[in-house]
């Protein structure tokens, strides 16, 4: 019987309580949110689960090794004492990712090799031979973490981030995050029993992750590959049973989703993208542009785009995000309307219409705000007075 152990997973900043939700949803144990991560205890079969589930989470660490540091010869000494045997054959390759916050180390790439080099010599000493390094696609993706005295040595069962779903194929000029789009998509509070409609879909990221939602899909059931496959204690089996047991989970909801682009070029890109995700029975798209669009749809409705900042799309921003006001007041009574954008003097000031919730997150390096506009049936017009 596999025995549980600790393990962390990383994710964006303001979505660590979604996260913490999710792998309490998925039943982890000792669940503990942090800044960017959340810990949590669980067994072999439920590191393959909540890498194949997790919508919010950028990778899953498993811890190896804690101990203190004082400089770069301790962390050499302590790299040296771990049985790196146990987890990469001398034919093997590795990486490191390391990450520094402490006055002795102040350089994470300095940090990077020196763990390399106490790993090569470990090898190089006892067998007279050594693994090589992959920086592309390793055997074994080795994670350091060091916060003044105290350094943490984790195994990455992630391999590439976890929003490489892998049925994104085709982008735009500025594409969303997949974990971003699910995160926004989860605070949204949408659950697959409103219609969900993304006015602005690009290449469709929000559509399909709202769809995955919906459905009760598992958000990386599409990938290739996971690090921990790689390892010498992979189960194939065992992730076979887990995988399984999810897809026997997945729902079929009857709500409508629905996207717009004005542009040609970038439908075209949604549509290949929502093919490769095999949800094309779930989600509609339309070359519409969305200021000349009305809501169509009866019922609760929720309205999730992230329009151009202005950053790497050139727009008017005044008026580009005026007119989204306009448009959502004109065509759109009845829905919970939210978007995502860095631009707050120009763009959200813009929009004259009062928000309903703003949540701090980051596109990316981007500071933004996801905020929501609650559009009233009727008659309610003062209700849409800005502030």
């Amino acid at each position: 019987m596999n025995e549980n152990f600790k393990m962390l997973a990383k994710t964006l900043f303001g979505f660590e309580e979604i996260l913490a939700k999710e792998l309490r949803n998925l039943g982890a144990m000792d669940v503990k949110i942090g800044i960017r991560n959340v810990t949590f205890s669980g067994d072999k079969g439920f590191m393959y689960k909540a890498n194949l589930a997790l919508r919010t989470a950028v990778r899953i660490l498993k811890p190896i090794r804690q101990f203190k540091v004082n400089n770069e010869h301790d962390l050499y000494d302590q790299i040296q004492t771990i049985k790196w045997d146990n987890y990469i054959n001398v034919n093997g390759t590795f990486a490191v990712d390391a990450v520094a916050n402490a006055d002795n180390f102040t350089n994470s790439h300095y940090v990077s090799l020196k763990t390399k080099d106490a790993i090569v010599d470990y090898f190089r000493d006892k067998v007279g031979s050594r693994p090589n390094i992959d920086l592309d696609h390793p055997d074994l993706q080795i994670n350091i973490h060091i916060h003044n005295r105290d350094c943490t040595v984790s195994l990455d069962s992630s391999g590439d981030s976890l929003h490489k779903r892998g049925y994104r194929s085709a982008t735009n000029i500025a594409p969303i995050n997949e974990v971003l789009a699910a995160g926004l998509v989860l605070m949204s509070g949408y659950d697959g029993t409103q219609h969900f409609i993304d006015p602005m879909c690009g290449s469709g990221t929000i559509l399909i992750e709202a769809a995955m939602i919906a459905n009760n899909i598992p958000a990386n059931i599409n990938r290739r590959e996971f690090g921990f496959e790689k390892w010498s204690d992979f189960d194939p089996d065992l992730f076979d049973v887990i995988r399984n047991s999810l897809l026997k989970k997945t729902r079929e909801s009857t709500a409508k989703i629905i996207g717009y682009d004005k542009s040609p070029s970038a439908i075209y890109k949604a549509q290949d993208n929502i093919e490769n995700a095999n949800l094309e029975e779930f989600i509609t798209i339309e070359e519409q542009n969305f200021f000349r669009t009305e809501k169509e749809i009866e019922g609760k409705t929720i309205v999730l785009f992230n329009p151009p900042y202005g950053e790497r799309l050139e727009i008017d921003v005044p008026v580009f995000y005026k007119e989204i006001g306009n448009t959502l007041k004109r065509g759109y009574p009845g829905t919970n309307a939210w978007l995502i954008t860095s631009d707050f003097e120009n763009g959200l000031k813009s929009v004259g219409l009062r928000t309903s919730k703003k949540i701090k997150v980051f596109n990316g390096k981007l500071d933004c705000r996801l905020v929501m506009y609650e559009m009233y049936e009727g008659s309610k017009k003062g209700k849409y007075m800005k502030d």
